[in-house]
């Protein structure tokens, strides 16, 4: 396989990457106030997105490869609300373990590794008609 064509099937693997990563965070910011309509029970728990690098050898170059979609294992927040049907006997309510702000980071850092990686996959495309176009005119 040639290098263009290495490239550009790399960056895929970061697009993909980051595009999951982008609707786990828009999933978590979603659901950053979902609480459990049973009494004391858990409320929406933060996803996460594991990824790996995996050797491909069909061209010899490391891709990203997600690994599993896993949950926060962080403690929820105890907001007492006694009048929210998801209240214990104490009347505290159990928050999900979101922090938006955290989230937002998240999804900023997620979209600028994708453009990053969009950005690469033109410049593979761009290259590749660059050459045809000088093939052609040498033919």
């Amino acid at each position: 396989m040639d290098s263009i064509s290495a490239a550009m099937k790399i960056a895929a693997s970061g697009l993909e990457a980051q595009s999951l990563r982008i609707r786990m965070t828009a999933e978590n910011i979603a659901n950053a106030n979902s609480t459990s309509a049973a009494p004391g029970g858990d409320p929406y728990q933060r996803k996460t997105v594991v990824f790996e690098s995996k050797f491909d050898r069909s061209f010899g170059a490391e891709l990203v490869n997600i690994k599993r979609i896993g949950v926060d294992p962080s403690e929820f927040t105890m907001v007492h609300n006694p009048s929210h049907p998801g209240a214990n006997a104490d009347g505290y309510v159990k928050m999900p373990n979101v922090n938006p702000l955290i989230e937002m980071t998240d999804m900023r850092e997620a979209s600028r590794s994708y453009d990053a990686n969009l950005n690469i996959i033109e410049q593979a495309r761009s290259m590749a008609a660059n050459t045809l176009a000088l093939l052609d005119r040498n033919g």
